[in-house]
């Protein structure tokens, strides 16, 4: 790694005891020097502000602004950040939704040190780094066709167990409107049936609500 001075790392986890083993795995490389921790978004942003790190290593679900928020505030603050994203969630959306806020890599919780170590080294030489069954998730997460904003909502809906007259009440559109959306969602998500649907949007982290039994 780098044999001048050491990498200056702020750990973003709402954990104690992550953040807690984290830090070790820093202070056990002569390479890293830890320079702040936060619990928080909206904290993590204010340490990057004040710290100015190398390298962030962030949790994606935090209490008030969650990780991807926090991403793009800190990129917003220095387009050049190097952010790892360490999480327990694999869904295609999180992976997706955090690259695309500027995070230079994705791993989750349980990564081995040594793997962690390696993503380090790659985004600090200015690369990517994705373990190959996450990057075959988002592959499927963008070789899916964009669900819209109504159909996502409407999807919500289903996740809940309501029927087609029932979201058309909540939602302020026709029921005829919600059946071609059921089926837009059903088409793109290449799924057969509304269940099918739900449980595709639940795995892929589309929606993060579990399916209720459907009235329809």
């Amino acid at each position: 790694m780098n044999a001048q001075a050491p990498w200056r790392v702020l750990i973003a986890d709402d954990h104690p005891i992550v953040r807690m083993g984290l830090a070790g795995m820093v202070a056990a490389n002569s390479a890293l020097s830890l320079v702040g921790q936060a619990d928080s978004g909206e904290a993590a942003v204010q340490q990057y502000r004040q710290l100015r790190p190398d390298l962030v290593l962030m949790d994606l679900r935090m209490p008030g602004l969650d990780g991807v928020a926090a991403i793009e505030a800190i990129r917003t603050l220095d387009a050049t950040a190097r952010i790892i994203i360490l999480t327990t969630f694999d869904g295609e959306e999180d992976i997706y939704r955090g690259l695309r806020a500027g995070a230079k890599a994705y791993l989750l919780k349980d990564a081995p040190h040594e793997q962690i170590t390696d993503c380090i080294q790659a985004v600090m030489r200015g690369q990517r780094y994705l373990p190959p069954p996450l990057a075959l998730k988002l592959a499927d997460r963008l070789e899916a066709d964009a669900l819209s904003r109504r159909e996502l909502e409407v999807l919500r809906h289903l996740a809940t167990g309501m029927s087609n007259k029932e979201i058309a009440r909540v939602t302020g559109i026709t029921e005829g409107t919600v059946k071609f959306h059921v089926t837009a969602v059903m088409a793109k998500l290449a799924v057969k049936s509304r269940t099918e649907a739900v449980a595709v949007a639940i795995r892929r982290g589309l929606i993060a609500v579990e399916p209720g039994p459907r009235r329809d």
